[in-house]
């Protein structure tokens, strides 16, 4: 009588795990029909004749392509500020002088809402293409990737900053090249915080979608097909029920984004986590783990990917081997950092030299409302931190500690996070005004929807990035609440805080541009701020104004760069380093 050997899978096991296997290539390869599809539509569009003010329908069923739409639109802009922010970060990261440049510029340019870049980047991308829908659609990606792309650089910075010295020290024995040590080291210590960064980024690009669709230049309107644009035209028209239907649609394509990209991502980053002994709860994707048993991506990442990658990394070895070059490397360096140095500052100077004849023209009386617009604002920031800083804290170490937390929370938050506050704006600013509040206090609550997420991603990164084996030391030595707190958890997470805190300020004076001026049934609701400055001198098609208040807040931003932010980051790349 035959038995069955104990460990050999039966052949009724083997039947249904390749009927598993089966279905899940015939899911990935719908998944790609599907995708060839959308790009295939988003590219007929994008060549259509030029439509600036294309008619918006409120018809829900018109939402599964304006969601087709507006995902293609984050997806590229995604991608673009992911290559930035690994190219931009790795460049500050690496040269001590060209980091002085950077770093400030970078918190200058996330801290510019969104509405000072759109004027001049919808009208030259227009001009750049006559006649042609992708112009505007290239102009909207524009204003959508510079909402996402400033934390995920300031994310990585902080990561390169922070690589523990044994391990660049380990880089340094084995001689890697800068193209290993990047992919094999620095990479991957930052892919925690990257993808956490990333997913806050897309939610980003979520919350200023409206904006980057559908917006006005003076008397000139500009429109795109999307989710964004359906909200603002149902907003606009005090349409509910529109309203309602258009959250439902985004809510839905958060949570597949979450399911099939997020939740994938942040589990297969956790293989990345630096420390000596294994966590014994860690994240877990039924789609990662599905894709793992695919057939068709087994084969690809056998016959195609593996070998390409190899060749590449090889190539790009005997590259850097070949080396050195006839003038030194650090001449190398000296001269094109002098060719730069030269040429942004001649950039620099015809700029200043066309910007200061233009603010000339400004009034005394248009300085001190300049001032005094920068002092409210500088206020609502400060305040909007402090708030989001004093429950993201707490929230944010309970769901990074905790994968079964995290698992329930992350999609919460994700969905918080992306729903644009400016939907729910008229509801808040309505149970304000019949309860006794204003614009002031609308405009604080506003700016927390819109920043407080920054700080909570991050924190949730740094606390899962914590080192199972520091966890357990603080077991073993029976540290109270407190102790753990202020020895464990608050130095670990600092390095994250301090980025968290650097882009939700940036997010914070973004979003003062529609936190102190918003437009509800055909009334403009506004306080004094340089973000209703703004905004007015984008309706009005005040250019003057517009360029002078944005010179203001870099002022601003600037000065707080250097009192305080660039210590808080020395901080935490000196004494709060893991290593």
């Amino acid at each position: 009588m035959a038995t069955l050997t104990t460990g050999q899978p039966t052949g009724r096991f083997q039947f249904y795990r390749g009927r598993t296997s089966l279905a899940i290539d015939v899911v990935v390869f719908a998944g790609v029909l599907a995708a060839l599809y959308g790009l295939f539509g988003v590219g007929r569009v994008w060549l259509a004749p030029f439509q600036p003010s294309a008619e918006i329908s409120r018809s829900p069923r018109s939402l599964p392509l304006y969601a087709m739409y507006s995902l293609g639109r984050m997806g590229i802009a995604y991608l673009a500020s992911l290559i930035f922010a690994l190219v931009y970060a790795y460049l500050a990261a690496r040269n001590r002088t060209i980091e002085r440049l950077l770093i400030p510029l970078l918190d200058i340019l996330q801290s510019i809402p969104v509405l000072s870049f759109l004027p001049g980047v919808m009208l030259a991308m227009v001009a750049l293409f006559p006649g042609r829908q992708i112009g505007l659609e290239l102009g909207s990606i524009l204003l959508i990737f510079t909402g996402q792309v400033w934390n995920m650089a300031f994310s990585f910075y902080a990561s390169l900053k922070s690589l523990p010295q044994e391990l660049v020290e380990a880089t340094r024995t084995y001689r890697y090249g800068r193209w290993q040590r990047f992919y094999q080291l620095e990479l991957p210590f930052g892919a925690i915080g990257l993808v956490w960064n990333s997913l806050m980024s897309v939610a980003g690009g979520w919350f200023f979608l409206m904006a980057c669709e559908m917006f006005q230049l003076g008397n000139r309107d500009f429109r795109l097909p999307g989710l964004g644009s359906y909200l603002q035209s149902a907003a606009n028209h005090g349409d509910t029920g529109a309203i309602l239907w258009g959250l439902a649609a985004m809510i839905l394509v958060i949570l597949l984004l979450d399911l099939v990209l997020w939740r994938p991502l942040i589990a297969w980053a956790e293989k990345f986590k630096f420390e000596q002994v294994e966590s014994a709860e860690t994240p877990h994707s039924i789609v990662l783990a599905g894709l793992g048993r695919s057939t068709i991506l087994a084969w690809l990442r056998r016959k195609a990917i593996a070998p390409a990658w190899e060749a590449l990394t090889l190539r790009v070895a005997r590259h850097e081997a070949a080396e050195p070059p006839e003038v030194p490397p650090g001449q190398w360096r000296a001269l094109a950092a002098r060719a730069a140095g030269v040429a942004a500052l001649v950039f620099i100077l015809y700029g200043a030299m066309r910007a200061g004849h233009s603010l000339m023209e400004l009034t005394t009386s248009d300085l001190v409302a300049l001032f005094r617009g920068a002092m409210a604002t500088l206020g609502r920031v400060l305040l909007a931190l402090a708030i989001g800083t004093l429950w993201t804290v707490p929230v944010g170490v309970a769901v990074g500690s905790r994968p079964r937390i995290a698992a329930l929370a992350q999609p919460v938050a994700q969905v918080a996070a992306s729903v644009p506050a400016t939907a729910l704006f008229p509801i808040v600013l309505l149970l304000l005004i019949r309860f006794g509040g204003g614009m002031g206090i609308a405009a604080i609550l506003l700016m927390l929807l819109g920043t407080q997420w920054y700080l909570l991603f991050n924190i949730i990164a740094g606390a899962q990035a914590l080192p199972t084996d520091l966890k357990e030391a603080a077991a073993v030595y029976r540290f109270s609440g407190w102790d753990r707190w202020r020895l464990l958890i608050l130095p670990g997470i600092f390095p994250y805080l301090v980025t968290g805190l650097v882009t939700a300020a940036g997010g914070a004076w973004n979003a003062s541009i529609i936190a102190e001026y918003f437009h509800f049934q055909g009334r403009v609701m506004a306080t004094t701020g340089l973000g209703a400055t703004i905004s007015h001198a984008t309706d009005s098609g005040n250019f003057q104004l517009l360029l002078a208040s944005t010179v203001v807040m870099a002022m601003v931003v600037v000065t707080i760069n250097r009192l305080l932010w660039k210590r808080m980051y020395r901080l935490a790349h000196t004494r709060f380093q893991l290593g």
